[in-house]
């Protein structure tokens, strides 16, 4: 959902007295060719049987498009998508950019919206998403599903180099909380990991522009926000957003053709993991003989280069051929809307026409402002 959007330094000014954002206007320049995605295409496989979708899968398998099959630290990916050029990002070298096409959108979508709000803004950093066809990606717990993306920071100097740690005296905090706004509000967002001191200073700006608290406590976990909050701490994220988006058609149709694509020959069968906690005692090969693999098979899962391993820590141990992992239904939460459905619009707050409001959906008909004498607009 759009909300206030990037309408919202208006909105804030009428209400609070702040001065809003600066306005975007468009550059001279190349206009990037758009990403055509088959999203809506496939969305519609949803609705197949499972007969028709077999039929799919044995005589034209790109038509079911980008699947993910799994979770983000075991999954494969079937028909992924490399992440466009764009004078907007810069993909960082040797980053493995493939991803499923509503991730590809979703990066579209959040870059976008600091673009519209702030003109001159300088390429963002984008760094791993995922390998070709999913599975271990070097130096990443996860990353494996072409849900999960690293994004860089925008700093007040423009350009930076990629893992360079931010700070009070360095980030350009509106851009930042323009890019992290437009993730948790437009886009079907699972977890934003991220330094607990980068989300003092996010949580602090946008205390400063007149944010409301609740809706930041949903938002954030700093400093005390609900457990359910999107934005979490992660160790080693005061350099970059890791963002794991849903991609609710290619994790809901990926669930469902699995078993049809092993079935037809068109996928090999996968190596997924599962996690292992070592206890005291245990050796590599005491694991591999639990789990009915190869000590060799772990190292490589794990990218151990001796067999040495410490109690208390979590593994990852490869199972081949066997099904995929979290094959229940996929169900994605509503998005983090400043207003639900039926919430009242503060007094002074302006919508644009057609501005999408809240989790379902709904759309204001016409430009409405809420005036002193018209206190209030329940949208039902």
């Amino acid at each position: 959902m759009i909300l206030f959007g990037f309408f919202a330094g208006w909105a804030l000014q009428a209400a609070f007295g702040i001065s809003p954002a600066p306005v975007y206007v468009p550059t001279s320049g190349p206009t990037p060719a758009p990403f055509v995605s088959s999203r809506e295409s496939s969305a519609s496989f949803l609705d197949m049987s499972d007969d028709e979708l077999l039929r799919h899968v044995e005589n034209d398998p790109s038509s079911l498009g980008s699947l993910s099959i799994g979770t983000p630290a075991s999954a494969v990916i079937f028909n992924c998508v490399t992440l466009p050029a764009d004078p907007r990002w810069e993909i960082i070298p040797q980053a493995e950019s493939w991803a499923t096409s509503e991730t590809v959108m979703a990066i579209q979508t959040v870059v976008a919206k600091v673009h519209e709000a702030f003109s001159e803004t300088p390429p963002i950093m984008i760094g791993d998403i995922s390998n070709s066809d999913g599975g271990r990606l070097k130096h990443h717990a996860s990353h494996q599903a072409g849900r999960d993306v690293d994004f860089g920071f925008y700093y007040k100097a423009g350009r930076c180099p990629w893992f360079v740690p931010g700070t009070a005296a360095t980030l350009d905090l509106p851009r930042n909380w323009a890019l992290v706004r437009a993730i948790v509000t437009c886009t079907d967002v699972e977890t934003i990991f991220l330094d607990s001191g980068i989300q003092k200073l996010l949580y602090g700006y946008a205390r400063s522009i007149g944010e409301d608290k609740d809706w930041l406590n949903r938002v954030f976990r700093f400093p005390k926000g609900s457990p359910s909050a999107i934005i979490c701490y992660a160790r080693g994220h005061r350099s970059h957003y890791h963002v794991r988006f849903y991609s609710p058609v290619a994790q809901e149709l990926g669930r469902r053709v699995y078993p049809m694509l092993i079935q037809a020959n068109k996928i090999k069968p996968p190596v997924f993991t599962v996690p292992h906690v070592v206890r005291n005692g245990e050796t590599l090969g005491h694991i591999a003989q639990r789990y009915g693999t190869s000590a060799r098979a772990i190292q490589q899962a794990n990218g151990l280069a001796t067999t040495q391993i410490r109690a208390g820590r979590s593994y990852r141990i490869p199972l081949r051929g066997v099904a995929a992992p979290s094959m229940k239904p996929l169900v994605v939460p509503a998005r983090r809307g400043r207003l639900a459905d039926g919430a009242v619009a503060r007094p002074g707050t302006v919508f644009k026409a057609g501005e999408c409001v809240d989790s379902r959906r709904v759309r204001v008909p016409s430009n409405l402002t809420v005036t002193p004498g018209n206190r209030e607009i329940v949208f039902r």
